[in-house]
């Protein structure tokens, strides 16, 4: 039993590497063997930037991660658009997949198809270049631009796509590539040479030397002498320090020129991949900065770098071949020397400093070891840095919106400003009631044809659960701001319901509803007589799209595309975002209630419509009751009452303003002393008795003549 034992300790500390290894190493997905067609392998990050490293054997050839992990751009819908993207090491994209979203148009409109192949036009797509969507300008070929195609009716959308998916690779990239903004503050001087000495080199700090006596070594790795002593190379005398190493960047010519020499400076250059940089590390002393055994192209093993707590990839560049003769300038004599290359895609800011550490291999007893790593501090001067410029952020979505559609929101604004001349003067605007007709009816066409078709303006009741989650979770005005259309409108509506209640909207800004009144007017050219809804009825039917928003608001607070799926209730996608271009069942859902609305006078508003309801909550808490009523309204004149076609009168001539549309028919009614009741049977009763007043005034003046 003793032997099993023995076998089974020896084969799981052979196999002790291989099963650390599988804990990092990852099976090739599907979606990267899909991006990736050479990748072997792959792992997760060995630092916080949330990405999948691809490999090829052990050759670095990209990245996948997911968007949501890297960004937070809310959709129309509040939440974000989450993609899988890969990106090779080029800073090129080289594929993505839709992982998830939100967003109304396209998963109740136009379908995803659309989405997805805007998504695929960034297959291929460097970083490097600038991306104009759906632009009208001409397309001049150039490797530097790319023009991609918008969708119809989702620009938001995928305008929120765009910078969800450019976000999260430039990320990528400033962590991983080299060039990709603002992430380097300086790069190398690789142009500028003079002359100079070994000692002006030292003197500007371009060569870097670090040496530890014994003593100072021991108190630095926190170990005593004796230890210390086992590591020292024996062939050394004890009078060398424990390690002795310079160190010399040569990309700058300033450097490696004056080292090298000319021809063997640009032998080395020559050999090096564009990003990479290249350090000569020079040793002598007892413990050199690799060991004996060391195989040339590999990764040192005691020698290491570090910036910004990452460590550079360093790799031995086989690339050092001069004797210490052949140097340009006279050095120290060194044991050892070699270049190691990184490459600056690993995050090397070169304004930063370098920790130049050494790992020294300490032996304990005969059968164990440890090791000790010890650092030091080494900042480039400025004399080999160019300062990059880092680029213009750019706008943000929200304001780059506004700005494209500022003409719309112009035509918006100067609307809105006469409708609010129009309410608050409507007293004074009564008198010219014949026109009142008119101004409707251009007002109806317009919020149908400019605000809904063309603006795309039509508020729903799915941006009032949106706002109410968006508090829930933390309220973040950007998803208000990338409609400035609906912004606006809704800035306007909501202080509007304080003032005249829900109407303004319901009966001047909404385009179904204005809609429903065009056909609804259509219907009475056409002499068709309106169903007349009993007032029982309709007061149980009115509370109907009460319970329609409270059952919408409740199903979004725990499946929010249940609920979208539900908000189909509202035709306004159909009719107005879609312009009926949808599947039938919708469009003949959005046709019937535009057909009843020709018999039943705004139908879907008064019983269905969630919105509606909503904002009739709000507007309970209106300041003022604008519409004109007399003590005659209700009795004995119900004109006002037969001439409301939404049944927002009451019998005994109260206006309920959570039905009342403000058509302002009534008002004008009441102006109107040709048509009002109240006005004729006030004229009359005034004529009445002026003439009995004359009356008198005669038989008092012929009383005497006739005496």
């Amino acid at each position: 039993m003793r032997w099993r034992s023995t076998v089974f300790l020896w084969l799981l500390l052979i196999l002790l590497p291989f099963i650390v290894s599988a804990e990092s190493w990852i099976e090739v997905s599907d979606d990267a063997a899909t991006m990736f067609p050479r990748a072997t392998r792959m792992k997760a990050s060995s630092d916080t930037l949330p990405v999948t490293e691809i490999y090829q054997l052990d050759q670095p050839i990209g990245y996948l991660f997911e968007t949501d992990d890297l960004t937070d751009f809310p959709g129309f819908s509040g939440d974000s658009i989450n993609l899988r993207v890969g990106l090779d090491t080029d800073g090129r994209i080289i594929g993505l997949s839709l992982l998830g979203h939100h967003e109304p148009i396209f998963l109740h409109g136009l379908g995803e198809k659309p989405l997805v192949d805007f998504i695929d036009q960034y297959g291929g797509l460097s970083l490097k270049q600038q991306v104009l969507v759906g632009s009208d300008q001409q397309r001049i070929a150039s490797d530097g631009i790319a023009y991609f195609d918008g969708v119809t009716k989702a620009t938001v959308s995928v305008m929120v796509v765009h910078d969800t998916i450019m976000a999260a690779a430039r990320k990528v990239a400033q962590a991983r590539l080299t060039g990709f903004g603002s992430a380097v503050k300086a790069r190398l001087e690789t142009d500028a040479f003079e002359p100079q000495t070994v000692r002006e080199l030292n003197e500007a700090g371009l060569l870097y030397h670090w040496q530890l006596s014994d003593e100072q070594a021991a108190a630095a790795l926190e170990v005593s002498a004796s230890r210390l002593a086992r590591a020292r190379d024996p062939q050394q005398s004890d009078d060398v320090p424990f390690f002795d190493l310079t160190m010399a960047v040569l990309n700058p010519p300033i450097v490696g020129k004056n080292l090298l020499g000319e021809v063997e400076y640009q032998r080395v250059m020559d050999s090096l991949a564009p990003s990479d940089v290249a350090i000569l590390v020079g040793s002598r002393g007892a413990y050199h900065f690799v060991a004996d055994d060391f195989v040339a192209g590999t990764t040192p093993a005691r020698f290491s770098l570090r910036q910004q707590g990452s460590p550079l990839s360093l790799r031995d560049a086989d690339l050092f071949h001069l004797q210490q003769a052949d140097f340009a300038l006279p050095l120290v004599p060194f044991d050892r020397v070699n270049i190691f290359t990184f490459s600056d895609q690993s995050g090397f800011d070169p304004s930063q400093p370098l920790s130049v550490g050494m790992t020294v291999q300490l032996v304990k007893n005969h059968l164990e070891s440890e090791h000790v790593f010890v650092e030091s501090q080494y900042i480039l001067p400025d004399q080999v840095l160019v300062a990059v410029t880092p680029p213009e952020p750019p706008l943000p979505l929200w304001l780059r919106i506004w700005i494209d559609r500022q003409v719309d929101i112009a035509i918006v604004a100067v609307y809105l400003l006469v409708l609010t001349g129009v309410f608050v003067f409507q007293h004074r605007l009564a008198r010219f009631s014949r026109y009142l007709t008119p101004l409707r009816m251009v007002s109806l066409v317009f919020v149908t044809a400019y605000i809904g078709f063309y603006a795309q303006g039509q508020l729903s009741v799915v941006n009032i659960y949106t706002l109410l989650l968006s508090v829930w979770n933390g309220f973040d005005i950007r998803v208000f701001l990338l409609d400035p259309i609906l912004f606006v409108l809704w800035t306007y509506v909501f202080i509007s319901l304080f003032l005249w209640g829900r109407g303004l909207f319901c009966g001047w800004l909404c385009p179904f509803g204005a809609m429903q009144e065009l056909v609804a007017t259509a219907a009475d050219k056409l002499r068709l007589r309106q169903w007349k809804i009993s007032d029982v009825t309709h007061q149980r039917l009115i509370y109907v799209k009460y319970g329609v928003l409270l059952g919408l608001v409740s199903t979004a607070f725990f499946d929010l595309s249940l609920a979208e799926s539900l908000a189909e209730v509202e035709p306004f996608k159909t009719a107005v975002t879609l312009m009926f271009e949808r599947t039938w069942p919708f469009v003949l859902y959005a046709v019937l209630l535009l057909l009843v609305s020709a018999r039943v006078h705004k139908a879907y508003c008064r019983y269905l419509c969630p919105l509606g309801a909503g904002l009739a909550v709000l507007g309970r808490f209106r300041l003022f009751n604008w519409l004109t009523r007399r003590s005659e309204c209700g009795s004995p004149c119900r004109l006002c009452e037969k001439h409301c076609g939404i049944n927002a009168i009451r019998k005994d001539g109260h206006i309920d303003y959570n039905e009342c549309v403000q058509c302002l028919e009534c008002l004008a009614i009441v102006s109107d002393e040709h048509r009002c009741v109240a006005n004729k049977y006030g004229k009359n009763r005034k004529s009445r008795r002026a003439a009995a007043v004359e009356t008198e005034n005669v038989v008092v003046v012929v009383s005497p003549h006739n005496s």
